[in-house]
């Protein structure tokens, strides 16, 4: 994994790049699942840095529910009981020209084992005044505007 974190600054604008190239005007969804003692799941790429909610890029024939369950299934093993509800809509334009992401809130699931060490270097759940250091700018203010402590800013 270390190896991997280090590699980071080649990798990003790689798959950035690819991202581009492979869908033009981008898509992406994340996952706010909460547990019953109110922490909140946050996951650490291998590919960029920071910590972030589940989730990932909308592909092609693929409709942005579907995106966020399988995301949140691949990279945490959160398994949705009931579709999540669509929190709120932002431009990424700042960070990705051109990119849009869509937020979610897990309703109901449940947890199984999953192994992506390739994608995923870490994860946890954190309680929302104790996020790890890392915790990025866009997903720290998501979280204050699911707690309903800041109005939701449409840009990421």
């Amino acid at each position: 994994m270390r190896r991997l974190r280090r590699l980071q600054p080649l990798i990003a604008p790689l798959f950035r790049m690819q991202a581009r190239l492979a869908r033009g005007l981008t898509l992406g969804v994340r996952v706010l699942v909460r547990d019953p003692e109110g922490r909140i799941l946050l996951i650490e790429h291998t590919y960029i840095p920071g910590w972030h909610f589940p989730g990932g890029g909308v592909e092609r024939k693929e409709n942005a529910l579907d995106a966020a369950m399988r995301e949140t299934r691949e990279e945490a093993g959160v398994v949705m009981t009931t579709a999540p509800t669509l929190f709120s809509f932002h431009d990424n334009g700042a960070s990705f020209p051109g990119d849009h992401v869509l937020v979610y809130h897990a309703n109901a699931y449940e947890t199984e084992a999953v192994d992506n060490r390739v994608e995923i270097a870490d994860l946890g759940w954190f309680a929302p005044d104790a996020l790890p250091e890392g915790t990025t700018r866009g997903t720290r203010a998501r979280i204050l505007e699911a707690l309903g402590q800041k109005e939701i800013d449409p840009n990421w």
